[in-house]
């Protein structure tokens, strides 16, 4: 893969797939996709740390601290947006769990983890076992 311009978006997707406890059913019927939640956000230095001030390496806790901060510290940064899904401590772990899940191609993580990108996030359900989560870094 060849480096991008600075001036394009790369874009990560990471499809995961949750199995219900009670059942897992496999369907050959196409589905559309509903998008559930998307938002944009800055990912500033504050982001790359926990709410205990220890410094966060991963992608998944990165995000998962963007979103606390901005619903449930008030830490807001100029270009983050509003969004009602994240409001909820358990919908911020299950972001968390889907992005860990995932591949993460090492230089969009390098890039989310070393600096602080502006990135636009959209998770995505085609059903109860299926979600994708898309992570575009600006």
């Amino acid at each position: 893969m060849s480096l991008m311009s600075a001036n394009r978006a790369a874009v990560m997707t990471i499809t995961t797939f949750v199995v219900a406890a009670s059942a897992f059913t496999v369907s050959s019927v196409a589905t559309a996709e509903q998008l559930l939640v998307s938002y944009d956000a800055h990912l500033s230095t504050r982001d790359h740390f926990s709410s205990k001030g220890v410094p966060l390496y991963n992608v998944a806790a990165i995000l998962r601290q963007d979103r606390a901060n901005y619903h449930k510290f008030g830490k807001r940064d100029a270009g983050d947006d509003w969004d009602r899904f994240f409001a909820s401590k358990s919908n911020r772990a299950k972001m968390e769990r889907l992005v860990r899940r995932g591949a993460i191609p090492r230089y969009l993580r390098n890039r989310i983890i070393n600096n602080t990108p502006h990135v636009t996030v959209k998770i995505y359900s085609r059903s109860r076992s299926r979600t994708r989560i898309q992570v575009i870094v600006h």
